[in-house]
């Protein structure tokens, strides 16, 4: 009877009997085997008695009870379990019962069936056996008789060899003529000494005919390879030393018809391309032989045949094949390097490509189809480097291309205008039409190219931000800021850097911008249109074209190079300022009776930074900052003290005591803010030149020591710029600052600091008009 106990119970108990089984001592603990029997109630040795014994010295009355109650359930459950495997097998007792039934009346006519199947079984054997022994004399007559007619074939094909032979001889079936001979070779090895030592006689000399006669036809350059082919097997089969024809005939041959195909992929004829698809700007083309097939078939031909000879020697054939295609392979490259489209690469891709398919069918233990796309993979991706390269120099070409001009002093209108609407189509356009033409390469059907596709838009996609960073480090070239190692320190492409013409720096702020702005957006668009996916490189890497870092770079890029345009226009000014400041001698300068050359030099650099700015940069929004007495402006509190009271002034020390009161003035004056953020407009760029220059000419003057002329030259001077500078620059009341700066500057460093007089001053402005 089964019971269900709990699962550490029943682990327990299953413990206890694998104990007791393989336990081989007896002599176990009387608790034991009490406590094994009290648990195994299904064992035939289960004592009931004992078991109640125990059960009750353990269990109090409660338990007994709980016990009973498990144990009725158990049974109950028992034997609803029996009942259920009564029904459950009934209708298969039931099932088999019917057929034993049937089985029984089957079986009933079987025996009567089986007993006259026997009979005539026996009947065809007594039948059988009776015709064998009549039969069995005339069947070995026969069997003897064949034998002997066999063997007369055989005697009369050796005595009719050495005819055979000559007939093959003369007929040039030299195949047949050495299957006949090999045939004949047992006999004759056995019996060629005795029976028939004329006819291995004269089939030898038969034999040493057919052998030269092979010979010559292996040597022959102008027998078909399947026929030189076979004439070596025949050779191999008549046990003639051939394995120095190896390198001697098939070797030479192979290594021709390489030589061969090298030579036509070398020289291609060039041929026209498609118009239908726009070249990139600068690129050749050229196209393969269309010969380069039919060689290619020969080459396969020999492949074959020095398999078929040469079984044993399948290394060579592979290494042939493999420096065959990589010398194809390092031909592109030559080509690329030279400049080659799309189109004609593709077209030297498929030919190999149907090349290596009919090799591999010859020879696919060289595994030409991966090895093929390694070398294509090379290739493309020097295509693609190639083809950016090629975009660089463009934009390089458009840039310094001007700036020669500029040098050159070649006339012309707006060339640095022209500049900056080359260099503007060369990246955009340029971009765009380069993108299209490697569009081209990933839209062909070949699977050579296809098989790369994930891999060429990553190409291409880390193509154009190699560009992009590149283009920014030739534009930083050309401004001077750095030189690369590859280059002769100070040159760009030929060009001295200290040499680049500011302008051309001009042109390189607003291609920046442009860059920024404009092309960047618009290239996204098409990479995004036409190269999206990719991802071979791995996703942890981030994408290969990063249209924020580039925008980013060039937007640092245009920054830098307008303060670098500022910086040498200043410098160039300052060296004027620092000629005409260290010249004369200011304590022994004489009265004053012009405006000073130097003024006409200085608005005229002035001038040609507006010529070139007003080429290159946009307008901006006007401001116009005059001066004002009301807010405090520099006009009233520092002219004033200098100019307006100066004809009743008669001696140095009134002129120092004014001098003071423009220092206690200045102290509470409105702070004016003269140097703002430069923008990218002619009149933020001019403004900004101007007042640096202005400030120069201060610091300047506060280096020198005046006399009172010297002093009245400097008021002079600077009275005279007010009025064409704050016609150049938007902010006058800065301009007035400035110049009033100037004016003190000079009054602290004069011995004598009494200004010209206003009448004086403005005759000697009006006389320098009236000449300019």
């Amino acid at each position: 009877m089964a019971v269900d106990l709990p699962l550490d119970e029943k682990a327990r108990r299953m413990r206890e009997l694998l104990s007791s089984f393989y336990s081989q001592n007896q002599a176990t603990s009387n608790g034991a085997i009490k406590s094994a029997s009290l648990d195994a109630i299904d064992s035939p040795s289960f004592d009931a008695d004992q078991f109640m014994d125990l059960l009750i010295k353990k269990s109090n009355l409660e338990g007994l009870l709980q016990r009973h109650v498990e144990m009725a359930a158990e049974i109950k459950n028992l034997d609803t379990d029996l009942q259920m495997l009564v029904y459950e097998n009934y209708n298969k007792f039931i099932s088999a019962t019917e057929t034993i039934k049937r089985m029984n009346n089957n079986i009933a006519g079987m025996e009567t069936n089986m007993e006259q199947l026997l009979e005539k079984i026996m009947s065809v054997q007594s039948k059988s056996d009776g015709v064998n022994t009549s039969l069995f004399e005339r069947r070995e007559h026969i069997e003897k008789l064949n034998r002997t007619r066999n063997l007369l074939r055989k005697v009369q094909f050796i005595y009719d060899l050495p005819a055979r032979l000559a007939k093959c001889i003369k007929s040039e079936a030299y195949a047949d003529a050495v299957r006949f001979y090999i045939g004949a070779m047992p006999i004759f090895e056995a019996y060629g000494e005795s029976s028939f030592q004329d006819c291995k006689k004269e089939s030898e000399q038969a034999m040493a005919i057919v052998t030269r006669n092979l010979q010559a036809k292996l040597s022959l350059d102008s027998e078909p390879v399947e026929a030189r082919a076979e004439a070596a097997v025949l050779l191999k089969q008549l046990n003639y030393p051939v394995d120095d024809l190896k390198s001697r005939i098939l070797e030479e041959k192979l290594e021709h018809l390489l030589l061969a195909l090298q030579h036509e992929a070398k020289e291609p004829e060039p041929a026209p391309m498609s118009s239908d698809v726009p070249p990139v700007v600068g690129m050749g083309s050229v196209s393969p032989d269309p010969h380069s097939n039919k060689a290619f078939y020969e080459f396969a031909k020999t492949v074959r045949a020095y398999r078929v000879i040469f079984p044993d020697s399948e290394r060579r054939p592979i290494e042939l094949a493999r420096n065959l295609f990589l010398k194809r392979f390092e031909t592109i490259q030559k080509h690329i390097e030279k400049k080659i489209s799309s189109v004609d690469l593709l077209a030297m891709l498929r030919l190999i490509w149907n090349d290596v398919l009919i090799m591999d069918e010859v020879l696919p233990e060289a595994a030409l189809p991966s090895f093929a796309s390694e070398a294509a993979s090379v290739a493309i991706n020097q295509y693609v480097s190639r083809a950016f390269s090629y975009l660089l120099s463009q934009v390089s070409d458009a840039l310094t291309g001007v700036n020669s001009k500029q040098k050159g002093g070649s006339e012309g209108e707006n060339l640095l205008q022209i500049a900056l609407e080359s260099g503007k189509k060369v990246v955009t356009q340029g971009s765009m039409d380069l993108l299209l033409e490697l569009r081209q390469l990933m839209d062909d059907d070949l699977v050579l190219v296809a098989r790369l596709k994930d891999l060429y838009i990553d190409w291409v996609q880390e193509g154009l931000q190699g560009f992009f960073r590149a283009l920014d480090d030739y534009f930083l070239m050309l401004s001077g800021k750095s030189n690369p190692a590859s280059q002769g320190a100070g040159s760009i492409d030929g060009i001295p850097v200290d040499k680049v013409l500011p302008g051309l720096i001009l042109v390189l702020v607003q291609l920046s911008v442009f860059i920024e702005q404009n092309a960047i957006p618009r290239i996204t668009e098409e990479i995004a249109a036409s190269f999206s996916g990719g991802g071979a490189r791995g996703y942890e890497d981030g994408p290969p074209f990063v249209p924020a870092e580039v925008c980013r770079i060039f937007r640092s890029a245009g920054e830098k190079f307008l303060h670098v345009y500022i910086s040498m226009k200043t410098k160039k000014i300052s060296v004027l300022l620092k000629k005409r400041f260290t010249t004369p001698n200011w304590v022994k300068h004489k009265e004053p009776r012009e405006v000073h050359m130097f003024v006409d030099l200085l608005l005229q650099e002035l001038e040609a930074v507006r010529a070139e700015v007003k080429q290159v940069l946009p307008h901006g929004v006007v401001r116009k900052h005059h001066r004002s007495d009301s807010t405090g402006s520099t006009n009233s509190s520092r002219s004033n003290p200098i100019r307006d009271d100066k004809m009743g002034r008669s001696n140095t020390q009134r002129a120092r005591s004014q001098l003071l009161e423009s220092h206690l003035a200045k102290l509470f004056k409105q702070k004016m803010e003269i140097f703002t953020k430069v923008e990218y407009t002619q009149e933020s760029v001019v403004s900004t030149i101007v007042k640096l220059c202005l400030k120069s000419f201060q610091e300047f003057v506060r280096l020198q020591t005046f006399n009172r002329s010297g002093f009245q030259q400097v008021q002079l001077d600077s009275q005279f710029l007010r009025i064409p500078l704050k016609e150049i620059v938007e902010d006058e009341a800065a301009i007035d600052f400035l110049l009033d700066e100037v004016l003190v500057a000079g009054a602290e460093r004069c011995l004598d600091p009494i200004p010209l007089e206003s009448a004086i001053l403005d005759k000697l402005i009006q006389a320098k008009l009236a000449r300019s």
